[in-house]
């Protein structure tokens, strides 16, 4: 978002694209998603093991897919749509003028960043990151494919213990993702009536 702000020409529009492109991450369902990663990063960590073999070392197992990194990574593709699109909306806000009187005090691209760009965009990164937070929490098909072993969510949890009809069970974790949903969005609303949110982001 903020590369394309800063763009000029082909680079701007370049950059638009990417954005848009991005976009897609949050209108593909889940488990598309899940299944569209796990093939080639399963494919490099079979590569990986095998260089690493080559080297006289152990088979090293799966280090993409076997962790947690490949579960990030399909969050990332799945919800950097919401970030971007925020902040976006942040950037928007900050107006041409402001940059040209930053400059005009001496300030580079870094102090501008710095000193003028980042107080700005405060709220819009904390809506970003707690919007983010509420997705990936609640966040079931994705994770249920591409989960490691013995690794469960809050999410995962409801949907096995009803899956097995243990509904007293499942009430618990499905409580608890209700109570931490809520109080980021409490907060959220209470900076928006505050009259912060808007001038931020």
């Amino acid at each position: 978002a903020y590369g394309a702000r800063l763009a000029r020409g082909p680079a701007r529009r370049a950059a638009g694209l990417l954005n848009r492109g991005i976009a897609l991450g949050y209108a593909v369902p889940g488990s598309v998603i899940a299944v569209g990663i796990l093939i080639p990063v399963t494919r490099l960590d079979h590569a990986i093991a095998a260089l690493w073999q080559s080297l006289g070392q152990p088979h090293p197992g799966l280090l993409l897919t076997g962790g947690l990194a490949a579960l990030v990574y399909g969050y990332l593709v799945r919800f950097l749509s919401v970030a971007v699109q925020t902040v976006d909306t942040g950037l928007s806000r900050i107006t041409v003028s402001m940059d040209e009187a930053a400059r005009s005090l001496g300030r580079g691209r870094g102090a501008l960043l710095r000193e003028v760009h980042l107080p700005l965009l405060r709220g819009s990164l904390a809506s970003a990151a707690l919007l983010v937070f509420v997705d990936t929490m609640k966040e079931l098909p994705a994770t249920l494919v591409m989960r490691p072993f013995n690794f469960d969510t809050l999410a995962t949890q409801v949907y096995t213990l009803a899956a097995d009809e243990r509904l007293a069970e499942a009430s618990t974790a499905a409580l608890a993702i209700v109570a931490v949903g809520v109080l980021p969005l409490i907060l959220l609303s209470r900076h928006i009536a505050q009259g912060t949110q808007p001038q931020d982001s």
